[in-house]
């Protein structure tokens, strides 16, 4: 079941809310010794995450599916990039790194227990059973919070952001599980900031216009260090932007902060992003980027940061022209503090 994105908390009665996770949705599939680690794409991640396959033995009822968020806490917050990393083609890797980075799971919903198919039962009834199932579990399983109370589920959106969390889930409460449907509504988190474009990527099906717009940010040292992107144009604003473009290629190489990005994959492999590497997680996309001279200052708005880039593809405001580029630095980002997980994670949830 998904969700669809709304400004603001929902009012009224009727709503049990919920933090967002940030990590890797999953369903869970128990049937006596088989477990089952089901992906959105519906591709089994039993063998990215043993330590998971483990605990759900040990934990869940005999015959049960359930739907939840796999995630990566370090210190304070949850790692998404680090998360990332734990889907490994090499099966070494993947045992070392379920040792040294272990994830957890987090439970929102209770789609079958034993022969009782819960999807047309009310969400109430469902999160009832969901904690009764999992009254006894231990980390790395976890039931997450839920809340009737708009008040505390605004105060959770607040708060939890340091952390990593995305934003709050409103589900109601009499409401079915309805595969594929966006029934469920999402806040999350945007914010608006001012970034240099230092280059872009062609659209991979139109290689006259342009696809995304690479990010800068200038740090303490006076670096521009990349950022993101920001993409979803319309078509007719790829044309735009093309043209627009073109006048700061001329010579953008001569002096451009990102020059030594040639050699892009040696780069990446030192630990530094670069727009141009290629990496497990590009499935063949062509990365490479046209350099322009920093000139151009764009607002954006982002959703949050995973260190010091966005977590997510920005979105396009507005050009800045009265911006010197040089004013788009770190310091102009609201930094959370992070709120510790061990809050959410009380006893064993």
């Amino acid at each position: 079941m998904l969700a669809k994105r709304v400004a603001e908390i929902p009012d009224g009665p009727g709503w049990i809310f919920e933090p967002k996770w940030d990590g890797f949705r999953a369903l869970v599939f128990r049937d006596g010794g088989e477990i089952l680690i089901q992906s959105r794409d519906e591709k089994s991640l039993n063998r990215y995450f043993p330590e998971l396959v483990e605990a759900l033995a040990a934990a869940l009822p005999p015959r049960c599916v359930l739907d939840g968020e796999i995630v990566l806490a370090r210190g304070e917050e949850l790692d998404f990039e680090m998360l990332q990393q734990r889907i490994h083609p090499a099966a070494s890797r993947v045992k070392l790194l379920a040792q040294q980075i272990p994830v957890s799971i987090v439970f929102f919903d209770l789609l079958c227990d034993g022969d009782r198919d819960l999807r047309g039962a009310p969400f109430r009834e469902r999160r009832a059973l969901l904690e009764a199932r999992l009254a006894g579990a231990m980390p790395p399983i976890h039931l997450t919070p839920a809340t009737t109370d708009r008040a505390l589920a605004a105060d959770w959106f607040r708060r939890f952001e340091g952390a990593g969390l995305d934003g709050v889930v409103a589900k109601a409460a009499e409401g079915a599980y309805q595969s594929n449907k966006r029934v469920m509504f999402k806040v999350k988190h945007e914010r608006e900031c001012d970034c240099v474009v230092a280059g872009f990527r062609w659209h991979a099906r139109d290689p006259q216009a342009v696809g995304s717009l690479l990010l800068g940010l200038y740090d303490a040292e006076g670096k521009l260090q990349h950022v993101g992107v920001a993409a979803s144009f319309t078509a007719a604003k790829r044309q735009e932007l093309a043209q627009l473009l073109e006048p700061y290629r001329a010579n953008a190489l001569a002096d451009h902060p990102w020059r030594e990005w040639a050699s892009a994959a040696e780069l990446d492999a030192m630990g530094h992003r670069v727009p141009g590497a290629k990496s497990r997680w590009s499935q063949g996309k062509d990365l490479s980027w046209e350099p322009i001279r920093p000139e151009l200052v764009v607002e954006v708005a982002y959703e949050h940061m995973q260190g010091t880039r966005f977590r997510h593809t920005a979105h396009f405001r507005r050009w800045r022209p009265d911006k010197n580029p040089r004013d788009c630095t770190y310091e102009q980002l609201e930094v959370v503090p992070p709120h510790e997980l061990k809050a959410i994670f009380a006893a064993g949830r």
